[in-house]
C-alpha cells in the first residue's frame, strides 16, 4: 500500500508572512530538516514550487509528511532557534557540527597567592579566564611558559594551605613558593600581573619593563635579583621567536574560520588569535547532513559554534556571512566587531593558512577512511558477512571480583562512536564470575533493542573465549535475536597478533596472520572496550575504597570524611598527612586523629 501524497498546498495556504523556523517531518514524525526564514510563506512555498532544487533537497522534499512552523520576532531570533534545534535534534538533512562548547581555558584563581590552571566550563567570578584555546595543548603549553618565566603555582588551594615546606617545583624553579613564604605577596602579584600581560598579548610592553626593572636592580647592586630579571627576559624574547603568528597591527581578539570542500569531504579549520598570539587551530568535520557548497558549511558552523563559544573582536572568514547571521554575532557579542570576508595584510596570510590547514586536514580523513573501508571490507570477507558496517564490543573489568564493570563500545560509519558508548555497573552476578557479569551486560543492553528501542549492531564481538561465547548465545536465544556473535579468544601468553576468533554462527574458528586488515580493526574495537571497561573500573574501585576506609573508621561520619577529603585534597592527602595535620581539621580531636592515622598506615 502506497503512502498518500503529502497535501502541501493546505499547509502552505495557512503559514504566515513571518520571521521564523520551520520543522519537515517525515512520515515516521521524526525532523528531517530545520530552517529558518524572514518570510515563513515565501521560504517554505519555494520547496514546492522551484524546480532548481539541489538533489539532496529534491529527495528531502519527496520524504516529508508535515510541516510545523514557530514564529520569532526576527530573523536573527530564528537563526538562534533553528541552530539550537539543529542541535537537540540532529536531522537528518542538516549540517551538523559536534558541540565544541566546552573549549579549555587558562585560570588564574582569585586567592591571594593566584593559582594557575587548565579550566573547563561557565566562567566564574573572582577568578580571571584567558581564551578560549582551540585545545588542551595549547592551554598547557602556556601553562609552562608561564612556570619558567613567572613560577606561578599550580597546586590546589588544599594542598597550597597544608604545606610545611616547598615542593619539587620550587627545587626545579618553576614556582617561586609562596606556599611557605619565599615571595612576597607584593612581589607574588607583580609577576601575575607580568602573566597577565603576557596572555594579553603585551610581550614588547612586557619586556621593556622587566628590562627598566633590571636595570635598576643591577644599579641598586640587586644582582641576584637583576640575574632573574635577565633570565625572564631571555624566556620571553625565545618564546616570540617561537610564535608562528604574531599581530604586527594590533594585539586583538581575533578568529579565522576557513570552509573547504575537497573530494566531496567538508572541513572547516578554525584559527584561535589572542592578544596578536597564535594559540592554535582546531579542523571541525559535520557529523550530519551534505553541502552543495562550501558557503553553507561556513554558515552552518559560524551560527553553531558562536551559539556558546566567546564571539571575538574580529572575525574573519573565507566567504560572506548573510545579514540574520551577522546580526546574530553583533547581538551575542554584545560590542562592535569586525567581520572580515575578504582580508588584506597579514589577515590574508592568516586565512591562507586555515584554508591550508583545512586542505591537509582532509587529505588526512580521505586517507584515513580509505583505510577503514579496506579494513571493514576484509572484515565482512573474513567472517563472511554482507555489508556489516556497526559492530559492538563488551568486555568484562574487574580486580579479584571487586567493582565490576562492563564496557560496551561502538564502531559505526567507519569510526569508534565514542558518544554511543555505555558502561554497566555489575550487581547481581557474584564477584569474580565472569561468564555472569557477561550475561547481565547482554541482558541489560539488548533486552530493550529487542523490544525495538535503538538500533541493533550487524555483529557483536566478545573479548573472550568460548565460555562467554556461549553465554551470549544463550542470552540471544532468550531474547530472540539472530545476530553473528564473534569471540575473540586472546592467543598464548596473551600477544597480540595470536587471537582466535570464535564464529558460532558458522560453526568454525579462525586465525589470521598478524598482519590481516581485518584482525587490526577487530584488535582496535577489542582494545577500546578493554580500555572503557578498565578506567571505569578503576573510578568504581577508588570510589569505593576511599568511602570504605574511612566509613571502617569509628567516630567518622559522612561530615567529617568530606572535611577531611576536601582539606587534603583526596585520600592520598589524607594518608600523607601527620596526626598534628589532621589535628587542624575542626572535629578532629588528637585521640581521633592517631585513630585516623594508625587506621590508614
Amino acid at each position: 500500500m502506497s503512502k498518500p501524497e503529502f497535501d502541501y498546498r493546505n499547509v502552505l495556504q495557512n503559514l504566515p508572512s513571518l520571521p521564523g523556523v520551520y520543522r519537515m517531518l517525515g512520515e515516521d514524525g521524526k525532523v528531517l530538516y530545520v530552517g529558518k526564514a524572514i518570510d515563513l510563506k515565501r521560504r517554505v512555498s519555494s520547496y514546492f514550487q522551484k524546480n532548481d532544487l539541489s538533489p539532496r533537497i529534491r529527495l528531502m522534499v519527496r520524504q516529508i509528511a508535515n510541516i510545523e512552523t514557530t514564529v520569532t520576532r526576527s530573523e536573527a531570533e530564528a537563526l538562534i532557534l533553528e541552530n539550537n534545534l539543529i542541535k537537540a535534534l540532529s536531522p537528518r538533512y542538516n549540517i551538523l557540527f559536534r558541540d565544541d562548547k566546552s573549549y579549555p581555558y587558562l585560570m588564574l584563581s582569585g586567592h591571594a597567592f593566584p593559582q594557575m590552571a587548565y579550566y573547563r566550563g561557565e566562567p566564574k567570578k573572582p577568578n580571571q579566564y584567558f581564551g578560549p584555546f582551540p585545545n588542551s595543548y595549547a592551554v598547557r603549553e602556556s601553562i609552562q611558559i608561564l612556570q619558567k618565566v613567572f613560577r606561578l603555582r599550580t597546586c590546589e588551594d588544599a594542598v597550597f594551605a597544608n604545606r610545611s615546606r616547598p615542593c619539587l617545583l620550587y627545587q626545579i624553579k618553576r614556582c617561586s613558593g609562596p606556599c611557605v613564604e619565599h615571595i612576597s605577596k607584593e612581589e607574588y602579584a607583580a609577576d601575575v600581573s607580568s602573566a597577565v600581560a603576557f596572555l594579553n598579548g603585551r610581550q614588547s610592553e612586557l619586556i621593556d619593563e622587566l628590562t627598566r626593572r633590571m636595570t635598576a636592580a643591577a644599579e641598586a647592586m640587586a644582582f641576584e635579583q637583576a640575574a632573574e630579571l635577565r633570565d625572564q627576559i631571555q624566556a620571553l624574547a625565545r618564546v616570540q621567536e617561537k610564535q608562528f603568528v604574531a599581530s604586527n597591527q594590533s594585539q586583538q581578539d581575533c578568529d579565522v574560520v576557513a570552509a573547504l570542500i575537497r573530494d566531496g569531504q567538508p572541513c572547516v579549520n578554525l584559527v584561535m588569535i589572542r592578544g596578536g598570539r597564535h594559540l592554535g587551530d582546531k579542523s571541525h568535520f559535520p557529523i550530519g547532513g551534505e553541502a552543495d557548497t562550501a558557503e553553507e558549511i561556513l554558515q552552518a558552523f559560524v551560527a553553531q559554534h558562536y551559539l556558546n563559544a566567546t564571539v571575538p573582536t574580529a572575525l574573519v572568514v573565507n566567504g560572506p556571512l548573510d545579514d540574520a547571521l551577522q546580526q546574530f554575532l553583533l547581538e551575542r557579542a554584545g560590542r562592535k566587531i569586525a567581520i572580515v570576508s575578504n582580508p588584506i595584510g597579514e589577515r590574508r596570510v592568516w586565512l591562507e593558512m586555515a584554508e591550508k590547514n583545512a586542505e591537509l586536514a582532509i587529505q588526512q580523513r580521505l586517507g584515513s577512511k580509505a583505510t577503514q573501508t579496506q579494513r571493514l571490507a576484509q572484515l565482512n570477507e573474513v567472517l563472511e558477512l554482507e555489508d556489516a558496517a556497526r559492530f559492538e564490543c563488551f568486555d568484562i573489568s574487574h580486580t579479584m571480583g571487586e567493582a565490576t564493570v562492563a564496557s560496551c563500545v561502538v564502531y559505526d560509519k567507519g569510526a569508534m562512536q565514542p558518544s554511543e558508548y555505555r558502561r554497566f555497573n555489575i550487581t547481581t552476578a557474584t564477584p569474580g564470575d565472569d561468564y555472569a557479569a557477561m550475561r547481565e551486560v547482554l541482558s541489560r543492553r539488548y533486552g530493550k533493542l529487542a523490544e525495538g528501542e535503538g538500533r541493533l549492531p550487524d555483529a557483536v564481538f566478545i573479548d573472550g573465549g568460548k565460555g562467554q561465547v556461549g553465554v551470549a548465545l544463550e542470552v540471544f536465544g532468550e531474547l530472540g535475536l539472530n545476530l553473528p556473535i564473534v569471540g575473540i579468544a586472546k592467543g598464548e601468553e596473551r600477544k597480540p597478533g595470536l587471537e582466535t576468533l570464535i564464529l558460532p554462527y558458522l560453526e568454525k574458528t579462525l586465525q589470521l596472520r598478524q598482519d590481516h586488515p581485518a584482525l587490526h580493526l577487530i584488535q582496535t574495537v577489542r582494545d577500546e572496550a578493554h580500555r572503557f571497561a578498565i578506567t571505569g573500573h578503576r573510578a568504581r574501585r577508588a570510589k569505593a575504597r576511599t568511602a570504605s576506609t574511612l566509613e571502617d573508621i569509628p567516630g567518622i561520619g559522612a561530615k567529617r570524611r568530606q572535611q577531611l577529603l576536601t582539606r587534603f585534597g583526596g585520600l592520598r592527602g589524607v594518608v600523607a598527612a601527620s596526626v598534628d595535620d589532621l589535628t587542624q581539621v575542626e572535629g578532629i580531636s588528637r585521640t581521633l586523629a592517631e585513630k585516623i592515622y594508625n587506621a590508614l598506615h
